[in-house]
């Protein structure tokens, strides 16, 4: 499903009809809400990666080239959603209301899980293990289900769950025991997938002989495929799913064609795996550059667009100011939320770690 071409025209493919009463809720406001957070969150990812490569953050990982997929998929959700990313939805972090500092405090290793969800916007955690998530959401969209809390009738309150989750997940048990669930209890949950077409050095071509998105329909459920670089369709279809899934329609799988243009992590070299003539293909399909012509179309001011990227290198700025100023945590957090009460053990590891520690202060012979 489209809606904006690769030069940012409106033309809608031929899937989009049913979609459309979702795009038209959209006003200009949004439109400028859109485009401001995907030029943000790349101004940030290059300034995360900058940090890492200063010796600032143990590892980074890139967002670049994904930003409509995760924009308009985050307009998409509602206050009382849930919201369970995997570890490269910076900028879903942001929209949800984190603070994007405590993502790199993750990342720096002085924090143990980064932030509390009830905080931000119901943001659950990073999970780097694999496809883990797609569980836990589908765990949490159930207890929704006993609780009352969804397919009440009241769209203001009922609330769903969207997972995020990428092609290379999808080859994990976790994420298909997850559909499992989710189709047999009838959970109100969006599985949403980036198929950014690298599972780290792993093509989707070596993963799957035909669209992921067709894997849906063996668990029971519906499943589309979407234009990811385009966040008007990632948008309509991310809401018409969420919409459904809070009315009691049960789960629904999206697959969002995009690409990461960037490495798996700073830890990865995907000169060694990729060709260059698909990564230039991809990058001819940047979707910042096609919603930018789709606003000029439009007659959004340049003064707006300059405006966008003042902020986005302000905010950038800040950010690394701030990464500059974080501390390590006293070693005692390490201990301190293992059990409710003291326990023997954790006491006797915590005075080992002490004296370890200290024993190369000099203050101990």
């Amino acid at each position: 499903m489209q809606l904006l071409s690769t030069d940012g025209t409106f033309s809608p493919s031929e899937s989009a009809a049913e979609f459309l009463p979702y795009f038209e809720r959209l006003t200009e406001a949004d439109y400028r809400k859109f485009y401001r957070d995907m030029v943000v969150v790349r101004k940030f990812d290059t300034e995360a990666a900058n940090l890492q490569r200063q010796g600032q953050l143990a590892l980074w990982v890139p967002s670049h080239g994904q930003e409509a997929a995760q924009v308009g998929s985050a307009y998409a959700t509602r206050a009382q959603d849930h919201v369970f990313p995997s570890y490269r939805e910076h900028v879903v972090g942001m929209i949800r209301g984190l603070d994007m500092v405590d993502i790199l405090r993750m990342l720096r290793g002085v924090t143990l899980g980064g932030w509390t969800p009830e905080e931000h916007g119901n943001f659950h955690l990073y999970t780097l293990v694999l496809a883990s998530q797609t569980l836990h959401a589908t765990g949490y969209a159930m207890g929704m289900q006993l609780d009352g809390a969804t397919a009440t009738g009241n769209p203001d309150t009922d609330a769903a769950v969207i997972v995020y989750y990428g092609d290379g997940a999808s080859s994990q048990g976790d994420a298909n025991e997850a559909l499992v669930f989710a189709a047999s209890y009838q959970t109100p949950q969006v599985f949403f997938m980036q198929n950014n077409h690298w599972a780290i050095s792993v093509p989707v071509s070596r993963q799957s002989r035909t669209p992921l998105y067709l894997r849906a329909g063996g668990f029971g459920m519906p499943g589309i495929q979407v234009d990811g670089n385009d966040v008007l369709a990632s948008y309509a279809v991310t809401a018409k799913a969420m919409d459904d899934a809070r009315a009691g329609h049960g789960p629904s799988l999206i697959e969002a064609l995009t690409y990461r243009v960037g490495a798996h992590t700073t830890a990865d070299d995907p000169t060694k795996y990729r060709d260059p003539d698909e990564l230039a293909y991809w990058v001819a399909r940047d979707p910042i550059v096609r919603f930018r012509s789709y606003l000029k179309g439009l007659g959004v001011e340049q003064e707006f667009l300059d405006s966008v990227d003042e902020e986005a290198a302000d905010h950038a700025a800040d950010v690394r100011r701030r990464a500059l100023e974080i501390t390590s945590p006293d070693r005692s957090v390490i201990f301190d939320n293992v059990y409710a009460e003291p326990h023997p053990l954790v006491v006797e590891q915590k005075a080992w770690l002490d004296a370890y520690e200290t024993s190369f202060d000099g203050s101990e012979s």
